[in-house]
């Protein structure tokens, strides 16, 4: 893994809407006023005709969304996680989701390392919100190479897509030869002891946290889960067979997200011994992103420490 090279999911949601509008004609862009910092002043420089800034107002701008897909565009909706998944929550729910119309909903500044921004932008909850809407596909990149494939493969995929990117830069430990698959995990670290499920940014914090516990002679097997709905049932039951125990890791509250998808498969067809990792019901605060995510113990130091407690 490179920690040298740290790019910001974002960033990357910005280069690869411009592949695509480079290779489509039917990508369009919409944003609340915030292109600059979801990265899609990129797209809108480049094709101003399918760009379209509906202000702040969120809500409206996924009704305009839902109207575009029915004319066989597929736009790509663009806002903070906060605004995507929490305030317009009841128009995603019922102009998107219940007609099931092909819109990408791509939400940017997720999870507490929004940092400085704070608690009312640090949007910890939406993995749960959009996990409740039935046939809503649910993913988060951890890095540049896997967010650009995700963004590329939500555009071919028919249906809504709620996509969550990242604010601060992380390192890039992908090959560009790797392949991301809605649904399916990446197995990145091997082990037996134990198993870490993690997602989002967090994914490298737990290959190093494998790392750590590999001088201790615990053999740690690390699964990166970009897709949290579906989940990919057969990693998780695999894992859980081979290892007893798990450790799920998350940005996010431990209610309702990654921990609870896998908690609910294992109850039913394999139970373990599980420990979730995540904002523990908890509201973030102002800080910087490395600090907060130490302070809430989301670091490879914590995660050996919580995978070492339920090795074998």
């Amino acid at each position: 893994m490179n920690k040298d090279k740290k790019i910001a999911t974002r960033d990357s949601y910005g280069k690869a809407l411009l592949e695509l509008g480079k290779d489509t004609k039917d990508v369009v862009v919409l944003d609340a006023d915030l292109a600059g910092a979801t990265k899609t002043a990129v797209f809108k420089k480049e094709y101003p005709d399918r760009f379209f800034d509906c202000g702040i107002a969120e809500a409206n701008m996924v009704g305009v969304a839902a109207g575009l897909s029915t004319m066989g565009l597929v736009p790509f909706v663009s806002t903070f996680a906060m605004f995507a998944a929490g305030r317009a929550f009841e128009q995603v729910r019922n102009t998107i989701g219940y007609p099931h119309l092909n819109v990408k909903i791509c939400a940017t500044h997720g999870g507490i390392s929004v940092g400085a921004d704070g608690a009312s932008h640090q949007c910890c909850e939406d993995f749960a919100l959009m996990r409740s809407i039935p046939g809503m596909t649910v993913m988060c990149p951890s890095d540049d190479v896997e967010a650009r494939q995700m963004i590329k493969a939500a555009y071919e995929f028919e249906g809504p897509v709620y996509l969550r990117l990242g604010r601060s830069p992380v390192p890039v430990y992908h090959e560009e030869s790797y392949k991301f698959k809605i649904g399916k995990g990446e197995l990145v670290h091997e082990g037996t002891d134990v198993a870490i499920i993690a997602t989002g940014i967090l994914v490298p914090e737990a290959i190093e946290a494998a790392e750590l516990l590999e001088k201790e002679g615990i053999k740690a097997r690390v699964i990166n889960m970009p897709t949290i709905k579906p989940l990919d049932e057969e990693m998780v039951l695999a894992a859980a067979k081979d290892c007893g125990a798990i450790v799920t890791v998350e940005e996010h509250n431990i209610i309702g997200g990654l921990g609870e998808a896998v908690c609910g498969l294992l109850a039913e067809k394999q139970p373990v011994r599980v420990k979730r990792l995540g904002t523990n019901d908890q509201f973030g605060h102002s800080g910087d992103a490395g600090e907060l995510l130490e302070q809430f113990g989301l670091t490879a130091k914590n995660i050996a420490k919580a995978a070492k407690s339920l090795a074998k």
